[in-house]
């Protein structure tokens, strides 16, 4: 008698009554560690840290001892659910309405571990009987708690953890929302890279009546602004759109009106693609500065040293299997697109090919977070057809 299939939804509604707002575990992790132990994956909880972070709890599972192993990538940390009044359901409830789960994380990524865990539960059923060496390779979550937050003790440390061990990851599939209208519509098989900075123009302190003693910072932080965003970076490359570079605040610190300030800072973000690297482009935002500064306006930048290089999952057999299977359950053939925020998926790609796919996001982070019934059921469908023409071409 075959064992009955894992019910997604039933996952998701147990996880979403998980409170784990970054940096707390909340159960959710205890919540896989069971399931996945029960149906004989090998679980490890890894508790990871670092100086001036939280400690964060991690998971990694495995299903089979030899290769190719396909691993799925998720969270199961989200953000606060805000003003509690303005929720239709109490955020961590996991409440039916309608079609829709409500609560935190139903969406963003909860939905997506749910999926993936009942897909994976599925194959382990299907094959745990038949031996070890029956199997066409192995299967793997690896599930942060730390992705909404620093991002510090997750996923990067954990895959580090994984290759000290000597424990190798083929493909992985990252089950982020990627959908951007409809569930399929979009696969992410790249991202731009990130790259933040600080400038710091400086004058000096005086009085406003009083400007020749003083030094005005202002206009030359007008003047190399304006030489920051004059010119487009670039224009796009074949899988990735036109870098871009957003001021996202600038501030002198003054709270009087007659008093000329003795600094002026700007902080600013870079979205790029893969005609940059964070020195290259660094050294490009130099040298638009000093250009427009020439003798007059006296500067000083500084670059975030945590940036993210841009990458991308070529298109090829494992890109089109993971298409095929989308089209296979919904009749759509998504776009391959590289758009977006980062992800972990900055840290996975250099242990291997990675892809992200996940249900439609646009209710992430908001009040009343929800997502269909049925296209969680749908993912399901998607992930267990990814996993079995996975080990069709990959299987040994």
């Amino acid at each position: 008698m075959m064992a009955a299939k894992a019910d997604p939804v039933d996952i998701l509604r147990t996880l979403i009554r998980c409170p784990s707002v970054t940096p707390e575990e909340g159960g959710a992790l205890a919540c896989l560690e069971a399931l996945l132990g029960a149906a004989g994956f090998v679980v490890h909880r890894v508790k990871l840290t670092g100086p001036d972070t939280p400690d964060v709890e991690n998971l990694y599972a495995r299903f089979g001892t030899k290769g190719p192993n396909l691993c799925f990538a998720g969270h199961t940390d989200v953000v606060p659910p805000g003003d509690l009044t303005h929720w239709r359901f109490p955020p961590f409830e996991g409440a039916i309405h309608g079609g829709l789960i409500y609560g935190r994380g139903a969406v963003d990524m909860k939905g997506g571990v749910a999926a993936f865990i009942a897909a994976g539960l599925d194959f382990a059923n299907a094959h745990g009987k038949a031996g070890d060496g029956a199997l066409p390779g192995s299967i793997s979550f690896l599930i942060t708690g730390d992705e909404e937050g620093p991002a510090i003790n997750g996923t990067e440390k954990l895959l580090r953890w994984l290759a000290d061990r000597d424990e190798r990851i083929d493909h992985c599939v990252l089950g982020e929302p990627s959908s951007r209208a409809t569930l399929g519509d979009m696969v992410k098989i790249g991202r731009r890279g990130s790259l933040s900075g600080t400038l710091t123009v400086h004058g000096k302190q005086g009085h406003v009546g009083y400007p020749h003693l003083a030094e005005n910072p202002i206009p030359g932080m007008v003047k190399l602004l304006a030489a920051l965003t004059a010119e487009p970076l670039d224009s796009g490359t074949a899988h990735f759109q036109a870098s871009n570079l957003e001021v996202v605040s600038v501030d002198v610190g003054n709270p009087a009106f007659n008093v000329i300030p003795a600094e002026a800072r700007a902080r600013f973000n870079i979205r790029f693609n893969d005609l940059w690297t964070p020195a290259t482009l660094s050294a490009e935002i130099e040298r638009r500065l000093n250009a427009a500064a020439g003798n007059s306006v006296r500067f000083s930048p500084a670059f975030e040293a945590r940036s993210s290089d841009s990458f991308l999952t070529a298109p090829g057999e494992f890109v089109d299997l993971v298409t095929q299977s989308i089209t296979a359950t919904t009749g759509r053939t998504p776009e391959l697109s590289t758009t977006g925020g980062t992800s972990d998926a900055r840290f996975i790609k250099d242990y291997c090919p990675v892809v992200e796919f996940g249900l439609v996001g646009t209710t992430m982070h908001a009040v009343d977070e929800s997502t269909p019934v049925d296209e969680v059921e749908a993912l399901t469908r998607i992930y267990a057809g990814i996993i079995e023409r996975y080990f069709a071409a990959f299987g040994r």
